[in-house]
């Protein structure tokens, strides 16, 4: 339903011969039969509507009398004026009247079962979630209206840090977080802030996306091989020992969830603080490890404060929110703040305080335990249905790898899945130079519920095993 007062694009020519009556009735018919005004919509009151236009109140009045007459609207007393429900709908322009935005470009995505990137629908705490948005809409209710912080509410970058040093090992002032849009908002902030150009390592295999950002940024990426010990920081040097920026998932490296190895760690650290580079640290599933000690974070043993932290609550709230973070050195806030100013992407005070509360009252951490036992038993579920099928596979973070055989190709496996509501990832994308070699499948496993395993896995051999 529209919003009553919400301005209508209405243009009025005082200077034109038609009456401004006939003006404003032919605007709101154009906009009722083009379908800006939906079936049911409210019309704005003849005093609002008079007012946003400067003209009298009977001049609306008589425009909404003439669509009264024409069937097109609906006098409905203390309900107000609404468009009537059965008005024909015409396309504006050569737009058909059934054109619908299509997906965005990149990865294949989806919303089924074997979902990446997504928490557990069954795991989020609906009622506290509930509880907490609502107080912090009414507190938001009562604040003085004011321009928020472009670098992120006070109270969401205290917790953060707060969060941080328990969790990750990472020391910090709340005037190093800056909080952001997401992990793309983090990126180009950083970019930004500290005017990167050249070259730039990201990780191969590694996330699509942060290539494309980062061309677009203007940064040129530089494809370094990625093995049992994660980022392959030699092989890195070689072809690029100039690079002004390194991205890696050090934690739980994505696609494949190996850790980059200490001594690797070492050796990235060594050449940013030599270069003079900067290390982009995602803590990509940072907070979810399944099993074993989470190594702490990469800029924890940062002497030479060379390393930005990215993070976001996509992975344990809801990518829904729009919600991360970025820990910049103690040296950098000056340039960052500065940054934050034109280019500061955090989402609205109202969700950055309720996720505040979240952290504030130990509700996150607990969500975290209980999120970290639930995924442990589906992705054991779904590992115990490949051993039993033969099938060769790798546990990655909250997901399954497995390499397809030859000739299977991964996209379109991955839409004739899609077809019958499943949802794995497709691998070859996440390769800057794919080949036959990197086709694959990624199996999410947080919303696989354990006893349905089997079933949904079933399906999806059925069309592996097809001869697509």
């Amino acid at each position: 339903m529209a919003d009553p007062k919400a301005p209508l694009a209405l243009a009025l020519d005082r200077a034109a011969p038609t009456a401004l009556t006939e003006q404003i009735a032919a605007g709101l018919r154009s906009a009722i039969e083009q379908g800006r005004l939906a079936p049911g919509a409210r019309l704005p009151s003849w005093r609002d509507l008079a007012s946003q236009l400067g003209v009298a109140r009977g001049t609306v009045r008589a425009a909404y009398e003439t669509l009264i007459d024409a069937g097109l609207v609906q006098a409905m007393g203390a309900a107000g004026t609404r468009v009537a429900r059965r008005v024909p709908v015409r396309p504006q322009g050569d737009l058909p009247a059934t054109a619908a935005p299509g997906p965005l470009p990149g990865l294949v995505r989806g919303n089924g079962v074997f979902q990446m990137g997504v928490p557990a629908q069954d795991g989020i705490p609906v009622k506290l979630w509930s509880r907490l948005f609502v107080r912090a809409a009414r507190t938001a209710a009562g604040a003085a209206p004011s321009y928020p912080d472009p670098r992120g509410e006070p109270a969401l970058r205290t917790q953060i840090a707060a969060m941080l040093a328990v969790a990750r090992g990472l020391a910090c002032s709340p005037a190093q977080v800056y909080v952001t849009g997401g992990h793309a908002a983090s990126v180009a902030l950083a970019v930004h802030a500290l005017g990167l150009a050249g070259q730039a390592w990201t990780e191969e295999p590694g996330y699509p996306l942060t290539r494309k950002l980062l061309a677009t940024l203007g940064l040129a990426t530089v494809a370094v091989p990625v093995d049992a010990q994660g980022l392959d920081v030699a092989a890195g040097q070689a072809l690029a020992p100039q690079a002004a920026l390194a991205v890696v998932t050090p934690g739980q490296q994505a696609p494949l969830g190996v850790a980059l190895a200490p001594a690797r760690r070492s050796a990235l650290l060594d050449w940013a603080a030599r270069q003079q580079a900067w290390v982009l640290e995602d803590d990509y599933l940072g907070e979810l490890q399944l099993q074993g000690r989470t190594a702490p974070a990469l800029g924890a043993g940062d002497a030479a404060a060379r390393v930005l932290h990215v993070g976001t609550f996509s992975k344990t709230i809801s990518p829904a929110l729009r919600l991360g973070f970025l820990v910049v050195p103690a040296d950098q806030v000056a340039c960052f703040d500065a940054a934050a100013a034109l280019h500061g992407s955090a989402p609205t005070p109202l969700v950055q305080q309720a996720v505040a509360e979240l952290l504030r009252g130990g509700h996150h951490l607990r969500h975290l335990r209980r999120m970290k036992r639930l995924y442990l038993q589906r992705r054991d579920a779904l590992l115990a249905c490949l051993r039993a099928a033969g099938i060769t596979h790798r546990a990655a973070g909250l997901a399954v790898l497995l390499r397809l055989p030859p000739g299977r190709a991964d996209v379109a496996l991955v839409r004739a899945a899609q077809a019958l509501g499943l949802s794995p990832a497709p691998l070859s994308p996440w390769y800057a130079r794919p080949g036959p070699e990197h086709n694959g499948l990624l199996l999410g496993v947080t919303n696989l519920r354990a006893e349905e395993a089997a079933a949904h896995w079933a399906r999806l051999q059925t069309l592996i095993d097809a001869d697509l």
